[in-house]
């Protein structure tokens, strides 16, 4: 298959207002297109087959690494580990960060944990913030709360979207283990941005109840 031929495919479904709507939106230095989730979805399965030949394509359009990334959330844990790496190296906004999840993840949660490691000693933005989104969709259960702890004090919050995702993980804490989360909170252990902003969001949750969110207020850093 021709890069210019899968090009012109994706144009074709292109939507010059969408374009505007994510530009908007996600702050990337790829070109995005507009096309919409739902078809690059179906763009990914249609090329399953083909990923070495997707993979090596240029990285210029924001469809085209959601392809490549949507690819490979679909392989198995083995296979999927091999390009890893270099998936998570592509990323530079929320968008991609957050909806590429691995499927494989949720049946080798122990074996996954020396590859997290990895990834988030790298340091960089994305890199901690991928594994920061991991956690939040894979981890937060009474095991991994601990270790889920060491993430957050560990994690570099000064780039904005570290400091989002450490916030949107400690309120998702929160929500599922209560007292666990209003443990972490009474330490102060979190900078103050972070600590206000996963009480903010906490708050925002149908899933808690207006005394804990009252009393959670109550937690807030003046």
């Amino acid at each position: 298959m021709e890069y210019s031929s899968f090009i012109e495919e994706l144009k074709g479904y292109a939507q010059p207002s969408f374009q505007q709507f994510q530009t908007r939106l996600i702050f990337t230095k790829y070109e995005i297109l507009g096309v919409r989730t739902p078809v690059l979805r179906k763009l990914a399965k249609k090329y399953a087959a083909q990923l070495d030949e997707i993979f090596a394509f240029p990285n210029e359009y924001y469809e085209v690494i959601f392809i490549k990334l949507t690819i490979v959330s679909a392989l198995s844990f083995q296979e999927f580990l091999q390009y890893l790496p270099s998936c998570v190296s592509l990323i530079d906004n929320w968008a991609l960060c957050d909806s590429f999840k691995g499927k494989c993840i949720a049946k080798h949660k122990k074996q996954f944990l020396t590859v997290l490691e990895d990834l988030f000693s790298r340091g960089t933005e994305f890199f901690q913030r991928y594994v920061l989104v991991v956690l939040l969709s894979e981890y937060v259960e009474k095991e991994y709360l601990p270790l889920i702890k060491e993430y957050l004090l560990r994690a570099n919050t000064q780039p904005y979207y570290v400091y989002m995702a450490a916030a949107w993980l400690t309120a998702e804490i929160v929500i599922k283990e209560f007292d666990y989360g209003v443990v972490l909170l009474k330490e102060k252990a979190l900078d103050t941005k972070t600590h206000n902003k996963a009480i903010q969001k906490a708050i925002e949750s149908y899933r808690l109840t207006l005394g804990q969110k009252e009393f959670l207020r109550s937690l807030k850093i003046k």
